[in-house]
């Protein structure tokens, strides 16, 4: 079977078909009358399709077929860290003490999980510079509204009643959306020319209202703040709080920490920094670091040691509460310490340097043929721009990304940061080799060509997939996710 041509397996029904039988119960069978009120009961059966287990096996393999995934080719997802995921760390997250734990476990049938989170606890406060962490946010943007959480309690404890949280313009959408969350007005602060966050003009938005300024380091252009010093001592000169997205941390690792930066508060994010499959959704990670300025109003419980015991602590008064039913994703969790435990400081240091290596190799090759909005040495990701081939040839960022996928590469990350125009983000991560940046870089090369020489096949991409060009927005607004028979 073609897998551009695989049916609905509702289309491949047959009355009567069954996968599996199961024997008759050994038990007296109660009426479902008897458990269920009758008005929550159905009339009828829901109509499930009715096939033999071949054919179930051999659908959903076909369909897997479809999917673009890591471990069959390279994601170039800047911003994302779509890193290789070595599969021991899978292996860890499915012992058995682990993956059959159960969420309301007394503390002492789950000793080793509260020991793996206080030594991964321990591990991420080396790694960042920070005094305490929480594991309890389910992802990065959970994290972010943690923290602004925590930087409100902090400032009502100093009898301060702060309304404004101060965003760069490239600063990734969570952030703002967080701070709105919370309560706060989000005030945007500019980029100068060389990508870094305007000086002058973060003098000028700081102010006494200002609860946090909330920075992205190294920013979402792939860019170090080169001032992130004078940064600190403008944004603490006011009284307010250093916040550090940590979404771009992996260019970080044993080479600089936040702490000493002078950022009070920052989130993780375990399921792109340390090891952890994402995308569709899940599954994530978003741990936040505190100073001991902020530690008192960490979510509980907390994980803490006393001797060789580990235990859950409630009894913190100044807490902003519980923030999550459980404590957090904590399979993620195993992976990450895994992960952490098999590199050491040297290896997560060459993992930065490699990402940052393969970022500006990467970039090297492709500078010919697209415009650089900011002409300076990268960290681990970077930003291009189609302007080129959208004023010279109609052929814009979206197209382009379009025809990559005949070319068998799942696209960047487009039109994000928003400050630049037909924006193309980039991130090779440290798990590619020189053959796969090579080959990424010819294939975007040649579109290039193409939307100079035939600018028409790349605005009708792309040609080779099962589905073709979408109409995008009418997918967004108007769904349709179910089957229906006729």
């Amino acid at each position: 079977m073609n897998p551009r041509e695989v049916p609905l397996i509702f289309e491949e029904s047959v009355p009567g078909r069954v996968a599996t039988r199961f024997p008759d119960p050994d038990v007296p069978v109660v009426p479902l009358e008897e458990i269920i009120p009758k008005d929550y009961l159905r009339e009828r059966p829901p109509e499930f399709p009715e096939v033999s287990e071949p054919e179930v096996v051999r659908h959903f393999t076909w369909l897997s077929r479809r999917n673009y995934a890591v471990d069959l080719g390279f994601y170039p997802l800047g911003s994302c860290t779509m890193k290789y995921n070595p599969k021991i760390n899978e292996d860890a997250a499915r012992l058995p003490g682990f993956s059959r734990l159960h969420p309301y476990a007394p503390e002492e049938l789950a000793q080793g999980a509260l020991r793996l989170m206080w030594e991964l606890e321990q591990l991420l406060c080396e790694i960042s510079g920070m005094d305490r962490v929480t594991f309890q946010p389910a992802a990065g943007a959970h994290g972010e509204l943690t923290a602004l959480m925590m930087i409100r309690a902090a400032l009502e404890d100093r009898g301060e009643r702060r309304t404004k949280v101060v965003v760069p313009d490239s600063a990734h959408g969570t952030n703002p959306a967080s701070a709105a969350m919370c309560g706060y007005q989000v005030v945007v602060v500019r980029s100068d020319d060389r990508g870094n966050v305007d000086i002058q003009h973060l003098r000028q938005v700081m102010d006494e209202q200002v609860a946090a300024f909330m920075l992205t380091n190294p920013n979402t252009l792939g860019l170090f703040e080169e001032h992130i010093l004078e940064i600190e001592e403008i944004v603490h000169g006011y009284g307010a709080f250093l916040y550090l997205d940590g979404a771009n941390l992996n260019a970080m690792l044993g080479i600089t920490r936040p702490g000493d930066q002078g950022f009070d508060v920052m989130h993780f994010n375990l399921h792109k920094t340390f090891s952890t499959p994402h995308g569709g959704g899940g599954p994530g990670a978003g741990p936040v670091g505190v100073k001991n300025v902020l530690a008192p109003y960490l979510p509980v419980p907390t994980v803490e040691r006393e001797g060789e015991r580990f235990y859950l602590n409630y009894n913190r008064p100044k807490t902003i509460g519980k923030i999550r039913a459980f404590y957090g994703n904590f399979a993620v969790l195993v992976r990450a310490y895994a992960y952490i435990r098999a590199l050491g400081g040297e290896g997560l240091r060459q993992v930065a340097e490699t990402a940052v290596l393969n970022a500006n190799y990467l970039l090297t090759l492709l500078r010919p043929y697209f415009d650089l909005p900011y002409n300076r040495l990268c960290k681990h990701e970077f930003v291009l721009s189609g302007r080129r081939q959208k004023k010279e040839y109609g052929v814009t960022t979206r197209d382009m990304a379009k025809r990559l996928l005949d070319y068998g590469y799942h696209a960047p990350t487009i039109y994000f940061p928003l400050i630049v125009e037909e924006a193309i983000m980039i991130e090779p991560t440290e798990t590619e080799t020189r053959k796969t940046l090579d080959a990424f870089a010819e294939a975007m090369r040649r579109i290039a060509e193409e939307a100079a020489t035939n600018p028409e096949l790349v605005r009708s991409a792309p040609h080779t997939t099962p589905v073709k060009r979408l109409d995008e927005v009418q997918a967004a607004r108007n769904p349709n996710l179910r089957w229906r028979p006729t």
